[in-house]
């Protein structure tokens, strides 16, 4: 690399944030185009739980890689872990955009996700091994929105996407940003690696034991305990994480490192982490999903309606990197977290009637609670690891909001369900008798549709309402955060 120029530390940050900009975003466009993948790739309507897994896979492989993948950088160095991680999610774009079938791109998904779940850990312990240890807290929170602004524009971008050029260049678009980030990255000499050794065999055990934990979280029917399957793969995640365990005892480097996980710092941070992303999930499904189908509305309005709960996710996660620096970092958690839990409780007494002002308020406040939080459950998490392990500890961040959004997205569908069963059990579908009029007729069309759309919202405040409760138990645990900082 001798004569090339080199990126400062800033160009250095900048660089990051498109790579975790462009993960995100492919995170959430994809919900826009599940309609048109469906209908590209022959799914019918009734395997509506078959095309969820192109969501969850995503979810997935974000989840699963990112302990080994963020203990590689602190072994091997974080440059080579990102540039690393934006080659795996390229070559996963490409194959998600040949796709011919629904199991080809499921698979292809978590390729790509195995990229992009990468790029957090590595993003996070770049920009804070090349930036003073004093503007932490606002790198994180500059990630962190830039990680927020990529799931808030992705529904937008991927209907903007398909209404042009239809759904697979939602993919092919991102191969160009691949290649301008690994000219940016290569330019970046390696600050430093711990080296030592990667211990691959706890890595992979940890992985498949959060493979099958994610797998048994994501059964709906392991709420509704209808089936075998759901418990006979979590006893299976049980039976793995056992002999990780024993496996990690007698490992000189571990993959989990024991002070890490000892420390209550670090237990605290995780644990609210873990309730927020279960919290975060039923706004994220909710609210376009209540808009598309009760509110008769397209799904581009629906996407509209949640970039206002999202759009305001990154404008907190910077406050809250700035809050962080002159102020204790339970404060700006604790606050975020009221702020999250008023938002769903105002969106809860919403009906067909709801509209701007009060809409976007409610929102707003719900989207900016969850922005706060980024900042400073990041730099608590980080900062209760030693330098060797600054990247492992980045990933468990990522992890434990994950496996919260597919606790709760996997009890959203289970008990959603169940209760509108419920809710619509005595409602009688309006088949037309010999001989009735059709004014009759019309009329009872007309109640059985009230009723289904009162069972519907119903249901949906109910979900509103379930956001908030673990939103104010996240507080809890927020409490033991203690503000104890190393020193620089």
């Amino acid at each position: 690399m001798t004569g090339m120029p080199r990126l400062s530390a800033t160009g250095v940050l900048v660089t990051v944030c498109v790579g975790v900009f462009l993960a995100s975003l492919d995170q959430t466009s994809v919900v826009t185009a599940l309609p048109e993948i469906m209908l590209d790739i022959g799914i019918t309507i009734d395997r509506l739980d078959d095309i969820a897994w192109v969501v969850t896979a995503y979810m997935l492989g974000f989840t699963v890689a990112m302990p080994l993948l963020g203990r590689a950088g602190d072994v091997f160095g974080y440059r080579r872990l990102y540039l690393s991680a934006t080659l795996l999610f390229g070559l996963g774009s490409t194959l998600v955009a040949l796709a011919d079938g629904l199991g080809w791109l499921i698979a292809a998904r978590i390729v790509q996700a195995v990229g992009g779940g990468a790029l957090i850990p590595g993003a996070i312990a770049l920009a804070s091994e090349r930036l003073p240890h004093a503007r932490r807290a606002l790198v994180f929170g500059i990630v962190g929105a830039a990680a927020e602004t990529g799931a808030v524009l992705g529904p937008l971008y991927g209907g903007v996407i398909i209404e042009l050029l239809g759904w697979r260049w939602i993919f092919w678009t991102n191969l160009p940003v691949v290649g301008l980030l690994l000219l940016a990255m290569v330019t970046v000499p390696e600050i430093k690696a711990t080296g030592g050794r990667l211990d691959l065999k706890g890595g992979l055990l940890l992985a498949g034991g959060l493979a099958l934990v994610t797998g048994a979280l994501s059964q709906r029917s392991l709420f509704t305990v209808d089936a075998v399957l759901p418990f006979a793969i979590a006893i299976a995640a049980l039976a793995a994480i056992t002999l990780l365990v024993y496996v990690e005892a007698s490992a000189k480097e571990p993959v989990i490192a024991k002070a890490l996980f000892l420390s209550r710092r670090f237990a605290a941070a995780m644990s609210a982490q873990l309730l927020v992303g279960a919290a975060l999930i039923m706004a994220l499904v909710t609210v376009p999903l209540m808009a598309d189908t009760v509110l008769g509305q397209s799904p581009l309005e629906g996407g509209l309606r949640l970039m206002r709960f999202t759009g305001a996710i990154p404008f907190g996660a910077l406050l809250g990197g700035f809050a962080v620096r002159w102020t204790s970092v339970r404060l700006p958690t604790i606050v975020g977290l009221l702020l999250g839990a008023l938002g769903f409780i105002l969106m809860g007494t919403w009906d067909e009637q709801i509209s701007d002002p009060a809409l976007t308020i409610h929102l707003a406040t719900g989207g900016f609670g969850f922005g706060l939080v980024i900042a400073p459950l990041v730099l608590s998490v980080v900062e209760s690891a030693s330098e060797s392990y600054r990247g492992t500890a980045a990933a468990w961040v990522t992890v434990s909001r994950m496996l919260g959004m597919t606790l709760g997205l996997a009890a959203l569908s289970a008990w959603g369900m169940g209760e509108f069963q419920v809710l619509t059990s005595t409602l009688e579908f309006p088949l037309r008798f010999a001989g009735e009029e059709s004014d009759a007729y019309q009329a009872r069309i007309a109640a059985y549709q009230d009723g289904v759309t009162g069972a519907s919202f119903e249901v949906f405040k109910a979900f509103f309402r379930v956001g908030a409760a673990l939103t104010f138990v996240a507080i809890v645990p927020s409490l033991f955060i203690n503000d104890r900082r190393k020193a620089s």
